[in-house]
């Protein structure tokens, strides 16, 4: 009857100190990132957008003569997708794992679809002799990337919340849940398509660094599942607590690849010369 209380305390030890391990590891990849060139912020959030957007000049919004980290459509991407987390969790729906009802969820889908148009519509402009619907404009594409930004976070909220808690603490209950709810959040997208459009100088640090958030906060997602889904813990939290080391190293792995995707489109740039 003793034997299992004889190897539990190494087995603890052990556990604990692979954690350490852990969070050391995972503090560290951050630590390299804030503190290594570029040094300034705001050329720290261009870093970040130079990994995951095309950063082409005519296509981003320019305050103070800066532009944005982020082209227009990932501006509102990731400040819709900021926008709606941030409003799903202030609504207590951390731990609700059902979709949007189906109308909201085809509505929903229907924002992602116009993005789709305009996405195309866009791309065929870059070739004169090609035939496209309207003149692409920087407002359409900030319209419609917020509003698949708002799309994405109600796609992937119930998802995180089913892979993060345990059963004990899982609501069934959609993150959105009727059309009301709805409007609130398209009432924050137009607050965002409005604030953008300003292009007030003061306006320069908080865009940019909250669209840069938002792409940290929707590449650390996948990364804790990961973390959780390889040390088996997936659907195990009881309290936020238990999510502070899987979130942590959810953050390092977005960072990682954050620095991965600059570092390929570098070389490949530098290999092809063309304007990636």
């Amino acid at each position: 009857m003793t034997e299992p209380s004889l190897h539990s305390k190494p087995a603890l030890a052990s556990f604990t100190k692979k954690r350490w391990l852990m969070l050391t590891a995972s503090a560290l990849v951050i630590a390299v990132f804030l503190f290594s060139p570029p040094l300034t912020l705001l050329d720290k959030t261009q870093a970040i957008g130079y990994a995951v957007c095309h950063q082409i000049p005519a296509r981003s919004f320019h305050l103070a003569g800066q532009p944005l980290p982020l082209c227009a459509r990932c501006t509102g991407i990731y400040l819709g997708a900021l926008l709606g987390i941030v409003g799903m969790a202030l609504m207590r729906r951390c731990h609700s794992v059902e979709f949007p009802p189906r109308a909201l969820l085809i509505t929903l889908l229907a924002f992602t679809g116009l993005m789709g148009i305009d996405g195309v519509n866009s791309y065929l402009s870059f070739f004169p002799k090609l035939p496209h619907l309207y003149e692409p404009q920087n407002w359409l594409r900030l319209t419609t990337g917020s509003l698949h930004g708002l799309t994405m976070s109600a796609l992937v909220f119930p998802i995180i919340n089913g892979g993060f808690w345990h059963a004990s603490r899982i609501k069934m209950e959609p993150v959105i849940k009727n059309f009301r709810e709805l409007l609130l959040f398209l009432g924050g997208v137009m607050g965002i398509i409005l604030i953008v459009l300003w292009q007030q100088p003061f306006l320069l640090y908080p865009l940019a660094l909250l669209s840069t958030l938002g792409v940290l906060l929707m590449l650390s997602i996948p990364g804790t599942m990961f973390v959780l889904i390889l040390t088996r813990q997936e659907g195990a939290a009881r309290t936020w607590s238990d999510l502070i080391l899987p979130g942590v190293m959810g953050l390092a792995i977005a960072i990682l690849i954050i620095e991965a995707m600059g570092g390929i489109r570098a070389i490949l740039i530098g290999a092809t010369g063309l304007p990636l």
